[in-house]
């Protein structure tokens, strides 16, 4: 089982933003793109909020980082989560040239809170950040309140 895991998502530079994940066994850092999944951090945080709510579920939530692309792979069964990030040379996601580049086991709620405190740090500093502008898109606030509301609810 992985440790206690880390999330980190940077200020968005020319549509640009760093993530990483850190566990204390594994660790993983790109940097990821605004474009073509324009939708990525709202349907990121509608995913969470699923998994708090579902105790089986499983989605892939599509990414990139041109010409690389990344499939991030959640899956709960009862109170465990399973997040895998795979990645792609090119866009094709060819599965026989995809490679395993991270995995994460853990408590779901821990999991989803880690990411809320991230959104949490990005909401808090948009303005200085002026994510908008450099992120190319609205911040998802809507589905970051959701998501907030969901954890609260425990």
């Amino acid at each position: 089982m992985s440790g206690k895991l880390e999330v980190s998502f940077n200020s968005p530079q020319c549509g640009w933003m760093s993530i990483g994940f850190n566990d204390g066994v594994g660790e993983f850092h790109t940097t990821t793109a605004h474009a073509p999944y324009s939708g990525v951090l709202a349907e990121l945080l509608e995913t969470l909020v699923k998994l708090l709510e579902q105790e089986d579920f499983d989605h892939i939530l599509k990414w990139n980082r041109n010409p690389e692309e990344f499939d991030f792979v959640f899956k709960r069964s009862s109170e465990s989560v399973l997040f895998e990030i795979i990645e792609y040379p090119t866009e094709a996601r060819d599965l026989e040239k995809g490679e395993k580049v991270y995995v994460y086991v853990g408590d779901a709620k821990h999991f989803a809170v880690q990411f809320y405190e991230t959104f949490r740090q990005l909401y808090d500093e948009r303005n200085i950040d002026e994510f908008e502008d450099n992120w190319h898109q609205k911040f998802p606030l809507a589905e970051f309140e959701e998501l907030t509301r969901t954890i609260e609810r425990g």
